[in-house]
């Protein structure tokens, strides 16, 4: 799952940053809450993310982390996204990009009676990358864009802390998974597995 990422201002997404500020959606969002250029991102904030604008080319739009329903829904299961009613259109024709710098999970753990606890928290990230370009899908909510992280099984390396991870695409794929008329499930191959991870804090921090 992908409930906490992390941004800098690294000279790859500063820029990313900077074409988000241009657009007119900025001013929208600080009406309704803070825009988040930057750090810790939290479900509900509002951040940068990569998706096609009105002539199917590449742009960077103020967009909130979740899809509102009976509670915010901020994954989407890859695996079934594409049946959803809530995500098969957006899979279809709205994808998007969600440049990050790592992303954070807390290790799950089994505890008394088979109940799952929640232990340390990690840092995590693309063996030999420095970004994390998490894919995602995008709708419009009230006249505003908001967007869910996809989630798959976790590689591996990683299924010792959670057993989902983000769907997180090579650079090379961002522009073609944002195409409004590509086919997503030709993509899935290709996404990234091998991830470097971190503890940063202790159980319960």
């Amino acid at each position: 799952m992908c409930c906490r990422y992390y941004a800098d201002l690294s000279p790859e997404l500063r820029p990313i940053v900077e074409e988000m500020n241009r657009s007119p959606l900025v001013s929208r969002w600080h009406k309704t809450g803070a825009v988040k250029t930057c750090g810790e991102i939290r479900p509900a904030d509002v951040a940068p993310v990569i998706a096609p604008n009105w002539k199917g080319e590449r742009a960077v739009f103020p967009m909130k982390w979740g899809f509102s329903a009976k509670s915010l829904l901020i994954n989407a299961r890859v695996e079934s996204a594409a049946e959803k009613p809530l995500f098969k259109d957006a899979w279809a024709r709205r994808r998007c990009v969600i440049p990050a710098s790592w992303y954070y999970e807390w290790e799950h753990l089994a505890g008394d009676g088979g109940r799952k606890k929640t232990g340390d928290k990690f840092l995590i990230q693309p063996e030999g990358e420095s970004v994390t370009w998490l894919a995602g899908l995008y709708r419009i909510e009230e006249g505003l864009p908001v967007f869910v992280v996809l989630t798959r099984e976790a590689d591996e390396s990683i299924r010792f802390i959670h057993d989902r991870m983000p769907l997180i695409l090579p650079g090379a794929l961002v522009n073609e998974w944002i195409r409004p008329d590509a086919r997503p499930e030709e993509m899935l191959g290709a996404a990234l597995g091998a991830m470097s991870c971190e503890r940063i804090s202790a159980e319960g921090n």
